[in-house]
């Protein structure tokens, strides 16, 4: 039952609390009670605040730092915990503890927007993150992909020019669509995954309706050290569904946190969602030679040349209890990993590597691995790593340095490692050798002819158009219509026709010219409290 809390009259403050919890009190942040949450200590009812408030001057300070600086990339999102259950025999291929038969592991999901900033909508035309933390008995494990299977570049480098393109103009701060395609035309290796993006997996119909997928190729290996190639594919037991750009736009104006806030009430319901996890699993030797780089994330590996195995089932069944400290400083990085699986000489892998755990040392702190969230469940954790801001966890007056004949343990392996290659050459600046069937546009436009019918076409059409339309013009036009021609000379073709006759479908989030008509007959007052 609801409680009624007086209400003070204009102009006369509440003498008293106005809730029985005023009974419980509450104590400082050094642990001393408080004499008031409400009143601030003054000279006289209606003096100046004294400096020596402690209480409010350290709520103020706390206040004005109690948000951490937001992602670069993938700001918007939310997620939960759940559990991953290895349902097959995968041992062949990896000895890591969490892919054994039967095992049962901890687990927390996030998923998030690319481009968007902590408050933007969740439907808008976006990749969407797909990161998955795994409490495992040899320490945590990262897998940081997204609901496509491929990306937009191939090398690191180029990684924080295309997401500086995708968010906001130095002048005006503002989106720009034209900006977007600029890059995009001139780096075509991006059109497998802008097919993905304009097309009906563009704008998911919740986060429970999408699949997710590690993009990368990783290496595993097993106990008697033989290695393989492995790619992530988690399809969702939902069904994949995704929304039109019309719908999108509706619902960005209704409901900014839709997608969010379905994760949470569909768990809280006990509509669990689960999604199975089936790798592709490539020999080793086979990379050497195939015709298509695996190593390259813009492209995807043939599943009739290296089927899906299914691996298990991963299930999200609790909410957050508190969004900041289990979500927001929740923090993944593809360096996070365990025996039995390794990186690969993806560029883009590697270079992720370094900067996703570099920017949580940023954002959050040095020591983001010591807060619950992120800690390891292992027994007897033994790090070299020290001090530093924050620091929680400590090893007393044990040796600080190694080696050391003091009784801490260090580590001394020498000789080839299990999660590594063979490599050689001069040092280069380059892109990677072609091989045989290394392009930029054939694979979008096997996704364009044999993937979908007429109708998901159709869709994708209108969806460029509209995008085009939506203030791309000049040169930067003019190449956009040559980069869908390459793909698909037909698509591109009718692309260029409607964008011509002025014609496409919604682009959520990027109609200025839309949403200034929608204001074009405002409500206008005829009186103000200034001028009565």
């Amino acid at each position: 039952m609801a409680k009624t809390v007086p209400q003070p009259k204009d102009g006369e403050s509440v003498a008293t609390a106005p809730t029985p919890e005023a009974q419980l009190g509450s104590t400082t942040i050094t642990g001393a009670p408080v004499v008031s949450d409400r009143n601030s200590l003054t000279v006289g009812a209606d003096g100046p605040i004294l400096l020596h408030d402690v209480h409010f001057i350290e709520q103020m300070a706390h206040f004005n730092r109690e948000r951490v600086p937001e992602r670069n990339v993938h700001a918007k999102g939310s997620g939960a915990f759940g559990t991953f259950e290895t349902t097959e025999d995968v041992s062949m291929y990896t000895k890591a503890a969490l892919f054994q038969p039967g095992v049962t592991t901890d687990m927390l999901a996030r998923f998030s927007t690319v481009a968007g900033e902590q408050g933007s909508p969740d439907t808008w035309r976006d990749p969407r993150g797909f990161s998955l933390k795994f409490y495992t008995t040899e320490g945590n494990y990262d897998l940081d992909g997204n609901n496509t299977p491929v990306f937009f570049v191939r090398d690191t480098m180029k990684f924080p020019h295309f997401i500086r393109s995708q968010k906001r103009r130095g002048g005006s701060g503002l989106r720009d669509n034209n900006m977007q395609w600029d890059f995009w035309t001139l780096n075509p290796e991006s059109a497998h995954q802008v097919t993905y993006l304009m097309g009906d997996r563009g704008i998911p119909k919740t986060w429970r309706h999408m699949n997710g997928y590690g993009s990368h190729t990783y290496l595993w290996y097993n106990e008697a050290g033989e290695k393989h190639w492995i790619k992530y594919h988690f399809h969702s037991e939902q069904g994949v569904e995704g929304l039109t750009g019309a719908e999108a736009d509706t619902i960005a104006g209704k409901d900014a946190d839709f997608h969010r806030r379905d994760l949470r009430e569909a768990i809280d319901a006990g509509n669990f969602p689960k999604w199975t996890l089936s790798v592709q699993v490539m020999p080793y030797e086979d990379a050497k030679t195939y015709r298509v780089n695996p190593f390259d994330v813009t492209k995807t590996l043939s599943h009739h040349d290296y089927p899906l195995i299914k691996v298990g089932t991963m299930t999200l069944n609790k909410n957050p209890e508190n969004f900041f400290a289990q979500i927001e400083q929740a923090a993944f990085a593809p360096s996070t990993i365990i025996p039995g699986i390794g990186f690969s000489p993806d560029k883009m892998l590697l270079g992720r590597a370094f900067a996703y755990s570099d920017t949580q040392r940023y954002r959050i702190g040095p020591n983001y691995l010591q807060l619950p969230v992120n800690r390891p469940r292992i027994e007897a954790p033994n790090t070299y790593a020290f001090d530093g801001p924050m620091a929680y966890e400590h090893t007393g007056d044990q040796p600080v340095y190694a080696p050391n004949s003091f009784g801490r343990g260090y580590a001394d392996l020498t000789g080839a490692v299990d999660d590594g290659w063979e490599t050689d050459g001069d040092m280069v600046r380059q892109a990677y050798t072609l091989r045989p069937d290394d392009d930029d546009f054939s694979q979008a436009g096997a996704l364009v002819r044999e993937v979908w019918n007429d109708a998901q076409r159709e869709e994708f059409v209108q969806t460029v158009a509209g995008h085009l339309l939506g203030g791309v013009e000049g040169d930067v036009l003019e190449r956009s219509f040559d980069y869908w021609k390459n793909v698909d000379a037909d698509c591109g073709k009718k692309i260029e026709e409607l964008v011509r006759s002025g014609s496409g479908a919604p682009n959520p989030g990027g109609e200025d010219d839309a949403a200034k008509a929608e204001a074009s007959d405002p409500i206008v007052e005829s009186n103000t409290h200034a001028g009565s």
